[in-house]
């Protein structure tokens, strides 16, 4: 939690007046005890309306203010926690945008979510009581002691017993306690991971009829969570029986002994009903201190699971500025490159060497599960290769910006990906200055104009999430569009036209091929068709390249080739 406290520095003037305001509403607190016994020892016994009545009027006063002093702190301790909330989440979802997908796939989506919601919810209900209970609660249990103390030395002496007592009591459910809140942080993260597919796999659950199966593996996720909070009800249900027995014993003894202490003279009856009253105060007070540790303890738990985020670093290093390049050399040089994804022990590509040229098309074709995606997503650094050497224009692309390289690349990926908003706003999505007639140009060569303008309102037809009211073909046409409206020098097609028909697909590569003429594309397709007329065609099994070069000339000396297009044809 420390290692948070850093954003804290941004709020020094409300983390300084709200425990200050709440020091003097306790103050006020500890003050009305004794005027309560000087209405009792002078007003009641000698039947002082008139002093009654000044002091139940201090007494108000004193209401009003500490009312006016707990505004003042509520207001800032909600401005620096609802601020310290929204500058972490800011910061946390950043950091997540610099890591690699490498470091994506280890943490999950899942726990980011929960992260990003859940524990920096967290976080701000501690900033927020660590302001107004933090200096409230401890001031109002040692100021009751000492007020005791002041009014009768001996009879305090309970006081001295019965916090020490009551403390024993909140930190032995405490520590039987505290294990289940870090327990139910991972158990949440199943949760959200379940709602997160069963609601993107609606279609496919409702497809399977699997409604009632999903329907119980969320409640068995869920009760899992619900079966650790009933244990942690179970454990704190003894907190208030065992320390309220505890105050009420002690309130007997006040009495008690306060009573023998008035008939001997040593004490007033005002001064009894303080020592009840200042009891009254510390058993309140302790129960919110025992509030707080579960509240802290939880906050710890999201603390070390957001610095746990904070403290991942991407595997793939950034350069802080782009070096010239050589264009003489090929395009893209892949020198024997190998890589295995993270906590693999096998390669998922191995030993691949190619040299791409300007203006080439390139075919990338295999069964799945050869490394035709993992091979692509190595161009634009989505991860850094474990052997070899990836250089484009001659270049490392280790020496590139992400913003340098990446601006290369016009890529469409395998499963097509759209925001909420507009056709226009997504095609945007990959150049924020695009005129309308380089969207209608992008549109029209991925073959998406037929229906785009029958679309109700045309370009500024709304996309809902995912784009769930398009088709497949729909959605993966309008992916290419917006790959095409940046005019790429790279374009990838990452198997981008599966859902489409073998004519529009037809169409589609004749116009990519006659209206991107500088453009290298490069295409994974698992059609052979898709890939025949290219400049060079990949083959790829088990992430080994077995065959690269023409059409006809793999068909003949390249085995696995040949066996894609003859069961393709027949």
């Amino acid at each position: 939690m420390l290692k948070l406290a850093r954003y804290l520095k941004y709020f020094k003037k409300e983390v300084t007046i709200g425990p200050f305001f709440k020091f003097l509403e306790a103050v006020f607190e500890l003050i009305v005890p004794l005027v309560m016994a000087s209405i009792i020892d002078i007003g009641i016994k000698n039947r002082d309306e008139t002093y009654v009545l000044q002091r139940g009027g201090i007494i108000l006063l004193l209401g009003f203010m500490g009312l006016i002093f707990a505004i003042i702190c509520q207001y800032s301790a909600a401005r620096a926690s609802q601020g310290f909330g929204t500058m972490v989440r800011n910061d946390l979802y950043k950091h997540i945008n610099t890591l690699s997908h490498g470091e994506l796939d280890s943490l999950g989506t899942d726990t980011l979510v929960t992260i990003l919601t859940n524990d920096i919810n967290q976080m701000q209900l501690a900033v927020a009581m660590l302001i107004r209970l933090v200096v409230r609660a401890p001031f109002l249990v040692i100021g009751a002691v000492v007020m005791s103390m002041i009014l009768d030395l001996k009879l305090s002496l309970i006081f001295l017993i019965v916090a020490p007592l009551v403390s024993i009591v909140i930190y032995l459910i405490m520590k039987l306690s505290v294990p289940y809140y870090r327990v139910r942080q991972r158990m949440l993260d199943k949760v959200s991971r379940i709602t997160r597919e069963n609601l993107s796999g609606a279609r496919v659950i409702r497809a399977f009829s699997k409604q009632e199966h999903e329907i119980r593996r969320f409640n068995e996720a869920n009760n899992e969570v619900a079966d650790i909070a009933i244990n942690v009800g179970k454990i704190s249900a003894f907190l208030n029986p065992a320390t309220f027995t505890i105050l009420n014993v002690a309130i007997l003894a006040i009495l008690w002994f306060g009573g023998i202490r008035v008939d001997v003279g040593s004490l007033t009856q005002g001064e009894v009903i303080a020592f009840v009253n200042y009891m009254t105060q510390i058993s309140v007070a302790l129960v919110v201190v025992a509030n707080l540790v579960v509240i802290f303890t939880k906050a710890s738990a999201s603390a070390r699971r957001i610095n746990k985020v904070f403290e991942t670093v991407s595997a793939v290093k950034e350069k802080d500025e782009d070096i010239n390049s050589n264009e003489i050399a090929p395009l893209v040089s892949l020198d024997n490159i190998s890589f295995a994804y993270p906590g693999s022990d096998e390669y998922a590509v191995e030993d691949i060497g190619l040299d791409i040229n300007d203006g080439e098309v390139i075919g990338i074709i295999g069964g799945t599960g050869s490394g035709k995606t993992t091979l692509i997503s190595l161009l634009p650094r989505f991860y850094d290769v474990d052997r070899g050497e990836i250089r484009i224009k001659g270049r490392p692309v280790s020496e590139y910006s992400f913003d340098g390289l990446r601006e290369l690349f016009g890529i469409v990926p395998q499963k097509a990906v759209l925001f909420s908003g507009s056709v226009s706003d997504n095609l945007r999505f990959s150049k924020r200055d695009a005129s309308i007639d380089e969207i209608k140009k992008a549109i029209e060569i991925a073959q998406a104009k037929d229906f785009v303008e029958r679309l109700s309102d045309g370009y500024d037809s709304h996309i809902s999430q995912g784009g769930r009211n398009l088709s497949g073909g729909q959605r993966q046409r309008l992916t290419i569009a917006r790959a095409l409206v940046r005019n790429p020098r790279i374009l990838i097609l990452d198997d981008s036209s599966s859902a489409l028909d073998y004519a529009t697909d037809a169409r589609l590569r004749e116009a990519i091929s006659r209206n991107c003429e500088d453009t290298t594309v490069i295409m994974v397709s698992q059609r052979a068709s898709a890939v025949k007329n290219a400049d060079q065609i990949i083959v790829l099994e088990d992430g080994k390249m077995v065959g690269k070069g023409k059409h006809d000339e793999l068909y003949k000396t390249c085995n696995i080739y040949r066996e894609i297009c003859d069961s393709q044809e027949s």
